[in-house]
């Protein structure tokens, strides 16, 4: 019970202190990109903070983020690796929903840092359009961030991969740096119940850029999927003690 009550006073928390910092920076975030940056970083230290100090959920960010040009390409189990990801690299750009920049603070922020919303289905059009701003200079260098599977994925539950981040890490032609988590395990997609424990975020070992298709997406998969199960493993036994 008691679990459940921290639980639901913490979601309570991240939905209150969403639009309290999304105000309080939004006169530096109108001007400035750099300021919607810190807005949204600072949310998410807010957050790792309060699964820390009231969930008992401490999150650890495992390897090294990135801090070039680089396609990052992420197992996705819930909201928090988001923020985790986010918060260790410098200028990250997902790839999202375009639904998303219709939701209040989080659209008009993704909008203001230049994230990259793609129709259900149309994601081509968007690498498309984004490589040619890429080119034109209207976009700035980053960390390119996208879900490998295209949504969020229980842990343990098999998802094929999307050919989309192959198309993608080719017309970059950019080192892919491959994401493990083990986050879904205490923060699930659905449900109001969070457990303690270490959620993690790993920066796995980067792939050189130019490997062939079917050899890159092979290798993307089993190492993600393979350290993703061992870190669940870890979870699994650290909470059964």
């Amino acid at each position: 019970m008691l679990q459940w009550i921290r639980s639901i006073t913490f979601i309570v928390g991240c939905t209150v202190f969403m639009p309290v910092i999304g105000i309080l920076y939004a006169p530096w975030a109108l001007f400035s990109r750099r300021g919607a940056y810190a807005c949204c970083k600072g949310y998410s230290r807010g957050v790792m903070w309060m699964a820390e100090h009231i969930v008992g959920m401490r999150c650890e960010v495992r390897g090294t983020p990135p801090t070039d040009a680089v396609l990052i390409a992420a197992k996705h189990q819930s909201f928090l690796d988001i923020l985790m990801i986010f918060q260790s690299v410098p200028a990250g750009k997902f790839i999202m929903k375009r639904e998303i920049l219709w939701m209040p603070v989080i659209g008009q922020y993704a909008k203001r840092m230049g994230m990259i919303p793609v129709n259900r289905g149309k994601r081509g059009q968007a690498v498309t359009k984004m490589l040619a701003d890429v080119r034109r200079g209207d976009m700035d260098a980053g960390q390119m961030i996208i879900y490998a599977q295209g949504t969020r994925v229980a842990p343990g539950a098999i998802v094929p991969y999307k050919k989309g981040t192959a198309a993608l890490y080719e017309q970059l032609g950019q080192p892919c740096v491959p994401v493990a988590t083990n986050v879904g395990y205490f923060w699930p997609r659905r449900g109001l119940y969070r457990r303690p424990g270490v959620a993690v975020v790993e920066f796995l070992d980067p792939m050189p850029a130019g490997m062939e298709r079917k050899d890159f997406m092979e290798t993307l998969e089993r190492v993600v999927e393979k350290r993703s199960d061992e870190l669940l493993a870890d979870a699994r036994a650290h909470a059964e003690r």
